[in-house]
């Protein structure tokens, strides 16, 4: 009888306890719903919603602590999906009216970009000027980046590998700005003097000065690829005889290919989405080079179009500039998904974690 009352008592505290949380649920949501809505019709008001927001969370952190930090995790997911889809809904919806105006035209009609007589756009010359730094940026990214990373992972001592993989992940937290002036001052004033460049800033100087800044990435993301490679595929080559070397060439890299290509793919997405370098060195000429091919000339990227043209814009101008950000935001996420597929294969070929 004690035992059957101590249940029932036991069950009718377990009740009152959901009842508690699921208030809490609903007073934190309702918090939550009515400081967005206010936010949006009076803002004035959002603050008393954010106070009770956090005075539920508050108490529920220390009543029900587990399942308010799992609730706190959710929402913090969840708003990170929204705001995403939110800024991608926002930028396809602005970017129509330029499609509407000119259609696909945009992306490949020949000039410059704004012709004031009938209001037309062009992307095509910040695209090639994008186009054309991406690759010379991957001619240098690529190569040093792999080299770094075979170095790091296959070859280097202990001593040189605490020392030379910190320093080429630094690289990363090196400002882009301070990359650009770099380029600007140095690079730059050393290719006018020896090359007779007639015009400051070049599309060859914003490649060299991306490729660094990409670098990291590349010798980060490969070295973690060719670390993956188990153990016993080197092993067995050893065993044979292989050397050093002839394991790296004919084992190492094979297998850890599809990372480094990756890494590679990664760097090319920094390449491409680099604002600030190519804003400060490009003269920002709103026409194609002449030769298409002439990586001396000067033109634009879509980065260094929207940097240096959003300030000034209004209209149709600016919804050209938000169909650029769309080209950019298309390019990148392709790069990345595509990187992202790659890697999930080297995690089932060969069992590693990148």
């Amino acid at each position: 009888m004690s035992n059957t009352l101590q249940r029932g008592d036991q069950s009718e505290i377990d009740e009152g306890d959901d009842r508690r949380e699921s208030l809490l649920r609903l007073v934190a949501g309702a918090s939550l719903g009515g400081s967005l809505l206010t936010f949006l019709v009076a803002p004035w008001l959002t603050v008393f919603f954010v106070i009770a927001f956090l005075a539920v969370v508050g108490y529920g952190w220390f009543a029900y602590q587990e399942r308010t930090a799992k609730g706190l995790m959710f929402l913090a997911t969840v708003s990170t999906a929204l705001v995403l889809v939110l800024i991608i809904a926002f930028l396809f919806i602005r970017s129509l009216p330029a499609f509407g105006h000119m259609g696909l035209e945009i992306l490949y009609t020949d000039g410059d970009f704004w012709s004031r007589a009938n209001d037309w756009y062009s992307l095509y010359p910040a695209i090639w000027g994008t186009g054309l730094t991406t690759i010379l940026a991957t001619i240098v990214a690529a190569p040093l980046g792999i080299a770094s990373a075979i170095f790091i992972s296959e070859i280097a001592p202990p001593w040189a590998h605490e020392i030379v993989k910190p320093a080429v992940e630094t690289l990363a937290g090196i400002p882009s700005i301070v990359y650009g002036f770099i380029g600007f001052t140095i690079i730059n004033g050393y290719m006018m003097d020896n090359f007779g460049l007639t015009s400051i800033g070049s599309i060859v100087v914003v490649g060299v000065v991306v490729g660094l800044m990409a670098l990291p990435t590349v010798a980060s993301v490969a070295e973690d690829a060719i670390a993956s490679v188990p153990d016993h595929m080197k092993d067995g080559a050893a065993a044979i005889g292989a050397t050093k070397w002839q394991t790296i060439k004919s084992v190492t890299i094979p297998a850890s290919f599809s990372g480094v290509s990756a890494a590679v793919l990664l760097g090319v997405g920094r390449a491409v989405g680099e604002t600030m370098a190519a804003t400060v060195i490009l003269g920002n000429v709103m026409e194609l080079p002449e030769p298409l091919y002439n990586v001396f000339g000067n033109t634009v990227t879509l980065t260094s179009l929207i940097a240096s043209q959003y300030g000034n814009s209004h209209g149709l101008h600016r919804e050209a500039l938000f169909a650029a950000g769309v080209i950019l935001f298309i390019t990148v996420m392709a790069l990345s998904v595509t990187a992202q597929v790659i890697e999930a294969r080297v995690k089932r070929n060969l069992g590693g974690d990148l």
